[in-house]
């Protein structure tokens, strides 16, 4: 079990938002928007995917992350290596 599954529902209700946002995205492009109404839109989308995946990093730390701490040894060390990457990824996106 993924730690972020008892919130699953609440995280696919986010994407599928997104997702809409993304179609809209490429509707105003299409239909030749004003450049800063489509730039607030993907300003919108991206603080969207920005949540979502601070919410499954947050999950990730208090699941994974903390039952491979308790276990040890090299999956412990390995999952936080996990964490740090997808916090650096983050951090540069």
């Amino acid at each position: 079990m993924r730690g972020y599954t008892q919130d699953k529902e609440e995280y696919l209700k986010r994407l599928r938002r997104i997702e809409g946002q993304i179609r809209g995205l490429a509707r105003m492009v299409e239909n030749d928007e004003y450049c800063i109404d489509v730039l607030t839109q993907i300003s919108a989308a991206t603080k969207g995917l920005q949540s979502v995946s601070l919410g499954l990093l947050d999950e990730h730390l208090k699941h994974c992350v903390a039952e491979a701490l308790n276990e040890g040894g090299e999956a412990a060390d390995e999952k936080v290596r996990e964490a740090s990457d997808a916090i650096a990824r983050l951090v540069r996106s």
